[in-house]
């Protein structure tokens, strides 16, 4: 590590000249190069020079120690390499975490996809209940929410919903929300009291522009119909929806929230590169992931991750073991606790798995 850092370090010199040469300020290109290089690493620098400027002081300190005779000079001298001593492993965490490879996706915007799993209507009813604490969470961030595609049940769930979040660094925040959520509660159809459980799936994928998804027009079939809502009834009265095959995966995406036959298929193409990409992530992940055992992020789509038991107020992340017995304030959205340890245990997985 120290290695490393150490060569970043010098890079860090190298490039602080550089940027004041006028060949390089009279290259706009170049000059953009160096300074987003040099943003990318001060950070680490100045951690790193802080953690050797301390280390530094202890040595000094511990010569001192033994040459000084003065028993209150040196308890003092003790004290405060016992102080810095705590200060240099929390740099040396700061560093390891700095030191991770940053996820280039982390700060793109991002299609959710909420599913109904077991549970029928129930079910239904729980997606319905996901799509608005995610909803509200996006209104605490400031993040702009649009609908793509949703399938509604006529009683207040959905069988599926697909929106896309624009937002400052959405998918690196929502990332480790794919999976299984298991809700545990009394049905409103239940009438003998007995606690249910029931499923939706979710799914966060990174929008993928089109210079990194590139699509062959003849792996494609689209087909176009009329949009129908809850009971069959017709929405309008033009052949405006749109489903898109997408022949050498088999993956299929249906759009028909707009009125426009071109916007939906536009939105379904969108939908179709993120999840494109998502599969493309999925396997780098699942093929670093191998020897992992905690697997916060290894885009297994089919794992349970965590249970909203409705009866005891208690919201469980398996991955992770954590229990919150605030449901209430998680259901409208307050899920900042869970996605800080996530990240956490995320990056520590990196961090353990750099050590291998």
């Amino acid at each position: 590590m120290f290695d490393k850092l150490k060569e970043i370090e010098e890079e860090y010199k190298i490039l602080q000249k550089q940027i004041s040469e006028p060949s390089i300020i009279n290259n706009h290109q170049k000059l953009k190069e160096v300074s987003i290089r040099l943003n990318e690493i001060s950070d680490i620098v100045k951690c790193y020079q802080e953690y050797k400027k301390i280390s530094d002081t202890i040595e000094v300190n511990k010569e001192f120690i033994k040459e000084e005779d003065d028993k209150e000079i040196i308890e003092l001298a003790e004290e405060e390499n016992k102080q810095l001593q705590e200060q240099k492993v929390q740099l040396e965490n700061k560093l390891k975490k700095l030191l991770i490879p940053k996820d280039p996706n982390d700060e793109k915007n991002a299609i959710i996809e909420i599913r109904a799993g077991t549970g029928g209507k129930e079910a239904a009813l729980f997606a319905a209940d996901l799509y608005r604490m995610y909803s509200r969470f996006f209104e605490r961030k400031g993040w702009k929410k649009d609908v793509i595609n949703s399938n509604s049940t006529g009683i207040g769930g959905f069988k599926e919903i697909v929106m896309a979040i624009t937002g400052k660094n959405v998918y690196g925040t929502l990332k480790y929300e794919s999976g299984v959520h298991r809700v545990q509660r009394v049905p409103e159809t239940e009438s003998s009291g007995r606690v249910h459980t029931s499923a939706a799936s979710v799914a966060v994928l990174p929008e993928a522009e089109e210079v990194e998804i590139e699509i062959d027009k003849n792996d494609l079939k689209i087909e176009v119909f009329r949009s129908t809502g809850p009971g069959g009834q017709s929405v309008n009265t033009t052949d405006s929806a749109v489903r898109i095959v997408h022949i050498p995966t088999g993956l299929i995406v249906t759009c028909q929230d707009e009125k426009s036959q071109m916007k939906n298929k536009n939105r379904a193409m969108q939908v179709l590169r993120a999840r494109l990409l998502d599969m493309k992530i999925s396997e780098q992940q699942k093929e670093r992931a191998r020897n992992r055992k905690l697997q916060v992020g290894s885009g297994d789509r089919s794992a349970k991750i965590r249970t909203y038991n409705f009866p005891q107020s208690r919201v469980t992340d398996h991955r992770i073991n954590y229990t919150s017995y605030n449901l209430e304030s998680i259901m409208n959205g307050e899920l900042d606790e869970f996605l800080k340890r996530l990240k956490s245990a995320g990056e520590q997985e990196l961090i353990n798995t750099s050590k291998q």
